[in-house]
């Protein structure tokens, strides 16, 4: 009886096992058909749907110049033209009609012998290429087209998979021979050439259309190897592999035996070859290139500015690869109208090619002046002569800690805009206990005075304890406390700094000091900047008004219409305003012109006065300057900050015969009155000492109580006698501390 029942129960767990196990099966094999059905369908109407790659649009942007214009003296009636743009790579379209015909017997001998056969995708070669995870081969002509179009190159199953689907689309969309065309114009041969018929023109001097069997074959099997089978440099190995070509070509029956033989026979002679005889065609060609090469002189840093941001937008706007957007400026007949104010480009230039004011020529430095709507006016990207076309651009694509030109947008204007401070509003100054020690020092390099300082001389200052207790609530006061996570948010998404680190600056040295991971650029600083200029509002800095097509039918892209975003209240931006036009700024030199209009002003030094910043504006225009060290930064050591003297040197210029009748935006609900010094609030009749600043209406202080009844003594000596007692000035600084 016991075997019995023990042999049910293991009957029993037996089957329990396998209806576990075929549940199991049942399950994944139902999911894996599920996930496979959806995969196909999406497949099948991806090959079936709209064009991915538009053969059309991209030929008709191989052969089109561009042009960038900008306005004169800013007045869209007046249109200069400014450049040209060509590609930079060597190539030329051409038909297919007029390219040898042998030279598309060799590329499809030797690439893709069944292009005339599958319909995109050869699946006899994929999948021998499969089991390599497809490092080697196995691309058709058509899949090698979509890679040159998309320049997405990388060795994994995704791109491949992608690139497959592209390639069944594109088939179902062109025939054979304008696939074959556009892969002929776009092909890598080496040499700088792009398409058959620069190689032509760059290894034999001819036109595409002479090339024999011998000389198709040799360019042909460049494409495997640009350099490795280059005939200009590496004869033999182009040699070795031409013959394999041919032979291939034989056995396929593309070409006969007679034909064969003469191409194996035939000696091939190339441009740098001593016994090379140039065409008139040739000849003219290497005129031009040396003329190229001659000139001396590069388009502006606004230019390569305006490029880059054109790019940018139509990979956003249309989802173009960088590639694709690339050639759309160099092939495409666009009509590109900058945004730059071509004399105070002019300006900038100028100072900074010469190095106006700089100091020492081994450093370097990069400026943005923008209106404040968004406009970027003019941009340098270096200092010194510019020696090449697209070259970086460090005013928009280099980012540097910012330091103290960091506090009034991570800490003062937030606050403000809370409501939690005002110009007044009186906070220690003294350092925090901070990671087992008392941090931060100020810029005289003690841990603060430990009295009390209004908002408005800790902005004057730049002291670094002030932003450091009001950001991490050392004031144990909620009213005044603005919280990491605020400050964060304000930079990232109220001034747009795009380069924060979301775990490394959510702390108080990257917020209250500005030793930002990465750091933000000038382009960005001068377009935070620029919100305590125009009542608060934030706009997307922009290099240009529109582009167009090349009949100027069609806006492709538009700034003429910018848009904002109130970062902060229009009550805030006036107050820091205000403040910041407290900083003093006398050290940087006479200037005598543009101190005739009202100018607010931050400084910055980083860590080790690795790099200088300074951020400032007039009722005009708003600037930003960097100056440090560009490849290795390491200390300056300047006693009066070189970066505000480069701002008033390019400022004053800049400002010549600008009406000085002007003034900053005025919100009317902000109200200039009279506070009291030793308390912060607002005067009473009975404050002796007293300055002016400036106030929402919806955050006004309190009238000063303390000094109600009460006389002081600027000495030591006892004071007349009031309702309170006699006060001496040690006895108000004892209050304020």
């Amino acid at each position: 009886m016991k075997d019995n029942k023990a042999k049910k129960k293991k009957v029993k767990k037996h089957n329990k096992f396998f209806t576990v196990f075929w549940a199991i099966v049942c399950i994944g094999f139902f999911s894996a058909a599920a996930i496979a059905g959806y995969v196909f369908y999406n497949v099948y109407n991806t090959v079936n749907g709209d064009i991915i790659v538009d053969l059309a649009d991209y030929t008709e942007n191989q052969n089109q110049t561009s042009f960038i214009y900008a306005y004169e003296d800013n007045d869209p009636t007046k249109v200069k033209e400014l450049l040209r743009l060509h590609a930079e790579e060597n190539r030329i379209w051409v038909d297919l009609e007029d390219i040898s015909v042998y030279l598309e017997e060799c590329f499809v001998g030797l690439e893709d012998k069944r292009f005339y056969e599958h319909r995109g995708v050869d699946w006899i070669r994929t999948l021998g290429s499969a089991k390599y995870k497809f490092s080697q081969g196995g691309s058709t002509i058509t899949q090698q087209l979509i890679k040159n179009i998309t320049n997405q190159k990388d060795v994994t199953v995704v791109r491949k998979f992608k690139e497959i689907v592209s390639a069944l689309n594109l088939e179902k969309h062109y025939d054979k021979k304008t696939i074959l065309e556009a892969y002929l114009n776009t092909v890598y041969l080496g040499s700088g050439c792009y398409g058959v018929k620069t190689a032509a023109e760059t290894y034999f001097g001819k036109d595409v259309s002479e090339l024999n069997l011998a000389e198709s074959a040799c360019i042909a099997v460049i494409t495997k190897a640009p350099y490795g089978y280059n005939p200009l440099y590496n004869r033999e190995a182009n040699r070795e592999r031409q013959l394999y070509c041919l032979k291939q070509l034989l056995e396929q029956g593309l070409v006969t035996p007679q034909e064969y033989d003469e191409a194996v026979n035939y000696e091939l002679v190339f441009t740098n070859d001593d016994n090379f005889v140039p065409s008139e065609l040739f000849l003219a060609q290497q005129a031009e290139h040396d003329k190229e090469e001659k000139k001396e002189e590069y388009w502006s840093y606004y230019i390569d500015f305006a490029i880059n941001s054109v790019i940018k937008d139509l990979i956003d706007e249309y989802g173009y690869s960088e590639l694709q957007a690339s050639n759309k400026i160099y092939y495409g007949g666009l009509k590109i109208y900058i945004a730059a104010d071509l004399d105070v480009q002019d300006d900038l230039e100028y100072i900074f090619e010469n190095r106006i004011g700089w100091g020492n020529d081994e450093i370097q430095g990069a400026m943005t002046i923008m209106d404040y709507s968004g406009r970027v006016v003019a941009i340098v990207g270096a200092a010194g002569k510019k020696t090449e076309n697209r070259s970086l651009v460090m005013a928009a694509d280099s980012y540097r800690q910012p330091g103290s030109t960091i506090k009034p947008l991570s800490t003062y204007a937030p606050l403000l805009d809370l409501n939690k401070i005002t110009y007044s509003t009186r906070v220690k100054d003294y350092a925090i206990a901070y990671n087992g020690k008392l941090w931060p020092h100020n810029v005289d390099k003690t841990l603060g005075s430990g009295g009390k300082v209004t908002i408005q001389k800790a902005v004057q200052e730049s002291m670094n304890t002030v932003p450091a207790r009001l950001i991490s609530g050392y004031e144990l006061d909620d009213d005044l406390t603005l919280t990491i996570d605020k400050s964060f948010d304000y930079l990232q998404n109220h001034f747009m700094l795009s380069h924060l680190d979301s775990t490394k600056d959510k702390d108080l040295g990257p917020l209250a000091t500005g030793a930002l991971t990465y750091g933000a650029s000038t382009l960005e600083m001068c377009a935070a900047y620029a919100t305590f200029g125009n009542g608060g509002r934030y706009y997307k800095p922009y290099a240009y008004y529109k582009v167009t097509n090349s009949s100027g039918t069609e806006v492709i892209l538009d700034n003429t219409d910018p848009q904002y975003t109130q970062a902060i209240s229009e009550d805030a931006s006036d107050i820091m305003c205000e403040i910041l036009q407290t900083v003093r700024t006398s050290y940087y030199g006479t200037a005598s012109t543009v101190r005739q209009f009202p100018i607010f002003a931050k400084t910055g030094t980083t860590t080790d006065d690795k790099d200088r910043w300074f951020c400032a504006g007039t009722p005009y225009y708003v600037g930003t300057v960097w100056y440090g060290y560009s490849s290795k930064p390491r200390t300056i050591g300047a006693d009066i900050n070189p970066a505000g003297t480069i701002f008033f040197n390019v400022f004053d210029r800049i400002h010549r015969g600008l009406d000085t009748d002007v003034a900053f935006p005025k919100s009317p609900n902000v109200t200039a009155e009279y506070y009291c010094t030793v308390t912060g609030n607002l005067a009473s009749s009975n404050c002796p000492y007293t300055a002016k600043g400036w106030y929402s209406k919806d955050n006004l202080p309190p009238y000063c109580s303390y000094c109600s009844g009460r006389s002081y003594s600027n000495d030591n000596d006892s004071g007349n006698s009031g309702n309170g007692g006699t006060y001496t000035w040690d006895d108000i600084v004892s209050f304020i501390n």
